[in-house]
């Protein structure tokens, strides 16, 4: 919409990630070094982990196409809570290999197999697994497995494990000794530094054709790195804003007042947003504080009395946890307290079921004992 406004030939704080917006920070190019250098070792596997948003998927694709399709046969997938035959499904349909109704022993011949015709063919196969945090225990196990497949001393095929901070925890359990040993590189992605955060900015408007326009105040730099943590996806998330405020207000010059007014405004989003479940989650909590009235129905229980004391008890909570939360936090802690909220009202429907059978435990009681 703004684009125009500002001479601009493209989108430049788009979210999803594109390899020609990629910024060269101090940690992306150590990032990018690690990778390299695994990807010429031709082994193994190789970590990155990184905050959401950080631009770990944006360095692998970079390299993917940096690499020679003639030599590299790449396959990308995105992990999930699936089991280790799944997990192998999905690997083998990335790489083009039959998967549906064949049966796991058949699965993996097929994979040793194409990896074998594809190194003979003088090519390299590359598995890129997303979200990583996510694999369950046996499905890390199977994708190590798969790393046994060689032909005389290569090793057929390389890993990469793209995750969030949590899978560098789960790498360190005591199960997972043998994957690190398979590990040849490994790298995490932490915050942009002030000065790169402006560096950023400039880059990306640079990329999609900006000259003259917009034009900044010096000083803005450093609050949007304070308020976004340095985190690329959040600037992105915030620039487009104060782009598109710019250009509804007709300013091509992007001053500490109009930044503030945007900050200003996602905080008040943020707040009111809070009173009330998130969208994925209100079809739930819904179901649960009804299924908690039914239950106190049920049961002959205050219902409208106990539902009011424990909204109350929960927003309190909530309340003064917000209060500790500085802005810098705010979208982070939000959302993990309304995960607790979200687990407390599940304990709270048990606890109500359990006394509605104790009701009904106790009137069979008494109807026993009036009967003899």
């Amino acid at each position: 919409m703004y684009e125009a406004f500002y001479g601009l030939n493209s989108k430049p704080f788009q979210l999803n990630p594109d390899p020609g917006f990629y910024f060269s920070s101090k940690q992306h190019q150590r990032a990018r070094a690690y990778l390299e250098y695994g990807v010429m070792r031709c082994e193994g596997f190789i970590v990155i982990t990184g905050e959401v948003g950080a631009g770990k998927t944006t360095i692998v694709r970079g390299l993917i196409d940096s690499l020679d399709p003639e030599t590299v046969v790449a396959a990308h997938l995105v992990s999930t809570q699936l089991g280790a035959e799944d997990t192998l499904r999905l690997v083998g349909a990335a790489f083009g290999i039959h998967v549906r109704g064949v049966s796991k022993a058949d699965l993996l011949l097929a994979l040793e197999a194409f990896f074998v015709a594809q190194t003979l063919q003088g090519k390299r196969c590359l598995l890129i697994v997303d979200e990583a945090q996510n694999l369950q225990p046996q499905a890390v196990e199977e994708l190590r497995m798969l790393s046994n497949f060689q032909n005389g001393q290569d090793a057929l095929l390389q890993t990469f494990l793209v995750g969030q901070p949590e899978f560098r925890e789960i790498l360190q359990s005591p199960g997972m000794v043998q994957l690190r040993q398979r590990v040849t590189a490994t790298c995490h992605l932490g915050p942009l530094e002030a000065d790169e955060t402006r560096e950023y900015i400039q880059h990306r408007l640079k990329c999609a054709g900006a000259s003259d326009k917009p034009t900044f105040d010096p000083a803005i730099f450093d609050g949007i790195h304070r308020y976004t943590g340095g985190i690329p996806r959040r600037i992105n998330t915030l620039f487009d804003r104060i782009l598109l405020q710019g250009f509804l207000t007709d300013r091509a010059h992007i001053d500490l007042e109009l930044v503030g007014e945007i900050i200003q405004e996602v905080q008040s989003e943020m707040l009111v947003s809070s009173k009330a479940a998130y969208p994925w989650e209100m079809p739930l909590r819904t179901a649960t504080r009804s299924a908690a009235r039914e239950a106190l129905l049920e049961g002959e229980l205050e219902s409208e009395t106990w539902g009011l004391d424990l909204e109350s008890s929960l927003a309190d909570r909530m309340s003064q946890q917000l209060a500790h939360v500085t802005a810098e936090q705010l979208s982070a802690h939000l959302l993990r307290i309304e995960r607790s909220v979200l687990r407390q009202e599940r304990v709270i429907l048990e606890i109500l079921v359990n006394l509605q059978k104790l009701v009904v435990a106790s009137r069979h009681s008494h109807s026993d004992s009036a009967s003899s």
